[in-house]
C-alpha cells in the first residue's frame, strides 16, 4: 500500500485503517498473528514509532491483542447474522466460513412455557422444546432454545442435532415458514446460561428473540438465543430510501 503523505488522516491512521480491513477480511487466520512491527515498518516505509501508534489504535478498538515475548495477533473474527433474512443461525455462520456445530442439549415435550403462551394459538398446551448449543471453532457462542408445534413430534434427534431450525421444520409434512418477527435486547448473563457460554455470571449477553410462522398465519415456534456479543453484530438492511432536506433559509 501506498500512504497519502498529504492526506487529512495521519500516517498511523492509514496503517490502522489498512490493517483492519485485512484483519475482517480474514488475512492473517488461521493463527491470527500480524507482522512483527520491524515487517510493518519496512512494508510501509513509516517509523517504528508511527506503526506503534497505529497498533495502538487497533488494541484500543479491541482488534488485537499483544502477547508478550509471542507477537501481535488480531483477535477472533467478528461474525454477522442478518435479521431481515430468513436464515438460521447456524447456516449464517456457516456461510461466513466459520467452522460451526450445534450440540444438542435437550430435547422432550413439555407445557408451553408461561412467557411463551402468548406466542401460540390459545388450543396450543404442550410444545416441542428443543435446547442446542452453537459452537465456533472451540469456543460456544450461542445457545438457542426453541420452542415448536406438537406436531414436531416428529422431528428425530438426529434432525435435531443436524439441522437448522427452519430446516428441521419444514420436513414436517404441511410446513411451509413465510415469515418471523425478530427482536433483540441485551441481558447479564444468569448462572445456567453463563455456565453453557463459558461467560462470567452477569457478563452482558445480547437476546434475540424469534417467531417463526406458517402459511396458514400459525406461529409454528419461537426461539430465544442468547449470544455471546464479543463475536457477533446482528444486522438489517433497509431498502428504504432516505431523502435530506435541506432547511430553507429565512
Amino acid at each position: 500500500m501506498t500512504l497519502v503523505r498529504d492526506d487529512v488522516r495521519s500516517l498511523y491512521e492509514q496503517i490502522a485503517a489498512t490493517l483492519r480491513d485485512e484483519i475482517e477480511q480474514g488475512r492473517y487466520e488461521p493463527s491470527g498473528k500480524l507482522p512483527s512491527e520491524a515487517e510493518l515498518s519496512d512494508r510501509f516505509s513509516v517509523s517504528r514509532v508511527t506503526v506503534r501508534l497505529a497498533l495502538d489504535r487497533l488494541a484500543e478498538a479491541s482488534l488485537i491483542e499483544r502477547k508478550q515475548g509471542k507477537g501481535t495477533f488480531a483477535m477472533r473474527r467478528r461474525l454477522r447474522h442478518r435479521l431481515d433474512v430468513l436464515q438460521g443461525f447456524y447456516d449464517s455462520l456457516a456461510a461466513q466460513g466459520a467452522r460451526a456445530r450445534m450440540q444438542l442439549l435437550r430435547m422432550e415435550e413439555c407445557e408451553v412455557p408461561p412467557g411463551l403462551r402468548q406466542t401460540f394459538a390459545a388450543d396450543v398446551k404442550s410444545c416441542m422444546y428443543v435446547e442446542r448449543l452453537h459452537w465456533v471453532d472451540d469456543d460456544p457462542v450461542a445457545i438457542a432454545q426453541t420452542c415448536m408445534l406438537p406436531e414436531a413430534r416428529v422431528v428425530s434427534r438426529m434432525e435435531a442435532e443436524a439441522l437448522p431450525s427452519h430446516e428441521m421444520l419444514e420436513r414436517i409434512p404441511g410446513w411451509r415458514i413465510i415469515d418471523a418477527d425478530m427482536s433483540v435486547t441485551a441481558v447479564s448473563a444468569s448462572a445456567e446460561i453463563a455456565a453453557f457460554l463459558r461467560t462470567g455470571i452477569a457478563a452482558p449477553l445480547l437476546v434475540l428473540r424469534r417467531t417463526s410462522r406458517l402459511a396458514d398465519g400459525r406461529a409454528c415456534e419461537s426461539t430465544v438465543f442468547h449470544i455471546r456479543p464479543e463475536r457477533f453484530d446482528l444486522l438489517v438492511h433497509s431498502g428504504v430510501e432516505a431523502r435530506f432536506l435541506a432547511r430553507s433559509k429565512a
